[in-house]
């Protein structure tokens, strides 16, 4: 029987989708470190006793501020100080032992289109995602341990992993997951872009899909100090040009005192957005956004905290943009993006090649209704 490693982690907001294409390259496998392997039917659970978090608030920016709950519409909103928890305390968790930090990158392609994974869906404007529904433009390909031929999935621009191997002959690095269970990939070297190991993350931003707002958070001795609360629009489902802010957890990777961008469908310049703050593919943190041929700043809009209408960015009030861009590290500062899903379990059989999104082991997937692994 052929050997099954199945691996698990309780997180919460996850997406999946189903595809398929032909391989594109000549067979060629590498092999950096041997990996060990479970008999059949059997799991790994990684589960790591969550530290406990303690949150108190000590706000230094204090504009706009919103309480804990708060009514919008006929209905209340709130930020999700429990989700919060649960976050950093995997925060916490990663960083008990030294690791090789480093960032998948590839903005704009900048580090060479991603090469097609096994299973695909290319949509109605050819825009090609893997089986997780993350899409091909601005990822990273990541490969299996045993096929470094054709990847298996793409791996966001801006994600933090481990660096378990880098050896100096071969093109591919062998790294660690993090934040979607500890899974080891092999990615091509021209993607990673290594941060070291004496890197803290002690700043964290939690963007809100639901709620529509934001807040940011700092580790200080035992606590963590929330250092603001405020509103925040993300964005839309709006093809081809708008899409949500996608869920997870990144790093700040960039920062621009002005961020152009152009009108839809053209090459025109449509406005700047001030203060930005990058952290997967093109979505930034923000300020208003100042149409041309306005050149002023603009501190707030009352769309702010209602519905999500960017193009894939998180609006701030620009005052709160600013603290963002002064307060927040490159390279230092985690950024979740959150929304109301209850916790689920991943798991990868590397058997069936699929990955599953379940509320337990045994259940039956939620998506693809894979059973029993």
């Amino acid at each position: 029987m052929m050997t099954r490693t199945v691996f698990i982690l309780l997180i919460s907001s996850l997406c999946t989708l189903s595809y398929c294409t032909p391989r594109t390259e000549p067979a060629q496998t590498e092999v950096l470190t041997p990996v060990d392997s479970i008999s059949k039917d059997s799991a790994v659970i990684m589960e790591t006793l969550p530290p406990h978090i303690e949150i108190e608030k000590e706000l230094l920016y204090d504009k706009h501020t919103l309480e804990d709950t708060y009514p919008y519409k006929d209905t209340t909103r709130e930020f999700q100080w429990e989700k919060m928890k649960e976050r950093l305390s995997l925060l916490e968790s990663i960083q008990k032992e030294p690791s090789q930090w480093a960032i998948l990158q590839n903005y704009k392609n900048r580090n060479g289109e991603a090469p097609l994974v096994k299973v695909f869906k290319r949509d109605a404007y050819k825009r090609v995602s893997d089986t997780l529904g993350v899409e091909r433009y601005q990822s990273v390909p990541l490969y299996l341990l045993t096929d470094t031929v054709i990847p298996e999935i793409y791996g966001r621009d801006g994600s933090l992993v481990r660096i378990k191997a880098m050896d100096e002959d071969s093109k591919f690095a062998r790294i660690q997951t993090v934040y979607d269970g500890e899974e080891e990939w092999y990615a091509p070297k021209k993607y990673i872009k290594q941060i070291g190991d004496t890197v803290v993350f002690d700043k964290a931003i939690f963007v809100d899909r639901h709620n529509q707002n934001i807040a940011t958070l700092e580790h200080v001795g035992s606590k963590w100090l929330v250092r603001s609360m405020n509103p925040a629009t993300t964005g839309q489902h709006r093809p081809p040009y708008a899409q949500e802010t996608p869920l997870g957890m990144y790093v700040l990777q960039e920062k621009k005192s002005r961020m152009i961008y152009l009108v839809d469908g053209s090459k025109k310049t449509g406005g700047f957005a001030p203060y930005a703050n990058r952290f997967t593919n093109g979505a930034y943190i923000h300020g208003v956004p100042v149409n041309a041929p306005r050149k002023s700043l603009i501190e707030y809009s009352p769309s702010l905290g209602t519905t999500p209408r960017s193009h894939m960015c998180v609006r701030n009030a620009t005052s709160h943009a600013q603290f963002v861009y002064d307060w927040a590290p490159v390279n230092k500062t985690i950024v979740f993006v959150l929304d109301l899903k209850s916790a689920t379990t991943r798991l990868y059989d590397t058997e069936a090649k699929i990955i599953c999104i379940v509320s337990k082991k045994g259940a039956q997937c939620i998506e693809c209704h894979h059973k029993d692994i």
